[in-house]
């Protein structure tokens, strides 16, 4: 139920769905959109909506599998004056608190890790920044504050606007992709169907709808304090994306040095950078050693996976979706 401190109702969703959704126990549906999150999020749900907003603080977000993380390096490497050493140094975990990541650990899974690591100081506290509540790690940080979310602008503080927000933007179908094999990925989701079934359940994971998640970011496009980036647009001319990034926060390089960013930013040079890899996630025990976290960051991936019957419905659901609105994706025009 709605209360004074959320304004939206969480209900319960009784579906046989989501006994492969993620393996989760249970999720819920929040507010008139439906957002679906895992039940746990019951438990965080007010204190992300009621958390201070600081006008120097940089939310990065998006849909899930939309380019967050390479638009999470490009972000706070701007913003800190290209300073390579520090995030070299310090993982891209550690600098962006993810708001609602702690959602999929609960009780037990959270005392199963601590436990685990009991014996191995550094992944104690690796562990312990992982379950401890994002809110209270933002909260801790000094400005400016650097925060990922996949929340859309609803669930977010209502003067959230007061930041600066950068959101990215994917083609839903390689979003869904790459969504499916981070699922696999991780070993908390213990998804055990191939693509066609999660696709089949798009409306059922973590963070659907896609659609009202981009549009709500889109219906806002133009607020100063919003840019809105496509991963598409990103990867065919990304100077011009990192451009438009250092506009937004009034930084000035010269053409060398976003040059040096960009083959910083490069997939091969991304991938292999242990900073934003996540393999972090592997260290701890969360995700399958033989899994990548950064996969192959291509566009019109989706063909392969997508049979005749999948494309034609995918045809539709977009069609439908974007009928009241003037979004359209590049890969799409």
């Amino acid at each position: 139920m709605a209360n004074n401190n959320y304004p939206y109702e969480i209900r319960d969703v009784d579906t046989p769905e989501k006994e492969v959704s993620h393996n989760h126990d249970e999720i819920v549906s929040i507010g008139p959109k439906g957002y679906i999150y895992p039940k746990t999020f019951r438990e965080m749900a007010a204190d992300i909506y009621n958390m201070e907003v600081k006008p120097s603080d940089v939310y990065v977000f998006s849909y899930p599998r939309s380019g967050t993380t390479w638009t999470q390096e490009l972000v706070w490497l701007v913003v800190n004056d290209l300073d390579y050493e520090t995030a070299l140094k310090i993982p891209l975990t550690d600098r962006y608190p993810f708001l609602e990541g702690s959602m999929f650990l609960n009780d037990s899974r959270k005392q199963k890790l601590l436990d685990e690591s009991k014996d191995n100081e550094t992944n104690a506290k690796d562990i312990q920044n992982v379950v401890k509540s994002a809110v209270e790690l933002v909260n801790e940080m000094p400005s400016p504050r650097f925060i990922k979310t996949h929340l859309p602008l609803s669930l977010l503080p209502p003067k959230a606007l007061e930041a600066k927000m950068v959101y990215v933007a994917r083609d839903p179908r390689d979003a869904i992709v790459s969504f499916y094999h981070l699922v696999d990925s991780l070993k908390l989701a213990n998804f055990n169907g191939d693509f066609k079934q999660f696709w089949s359940l798009k409306n059922y994971q973590a963070w659907s709808p896609y659609f009202d998640n981009v549009k709500e970011a889109w219906e806002k496009r133009n607020h100063p304090n919003l840019l809105f980036l496509c991963y598409e647009d990103m990867r065919k001319d990304l100077g011009s994306s990192v451009r438009r990034v250092c506009d937004f926060f009034g930084k000035k390089y010269s053409d060398d040095q976003i040059a040096k960013l960009c083959d910083h930013l490069t997939f091969d040079n991304f991938k292999n950078n242990p900073s934003v890899n996540y393999d972090l996630m592997k260290k701890i025990g969360l995700m399958h050693t033989d899994k990548e976290f950064v996969r192959k960051g291509k566009t019109g991936g989706w063909r392969e996976y997508f049979d005749e019957e999948m494309t034609a419905e995918a045809d539709r659901w977009i069609e439908e979706n974007l009928r009241d609105t003037d979004l359209r994706f590049p890969s799409m025009q």
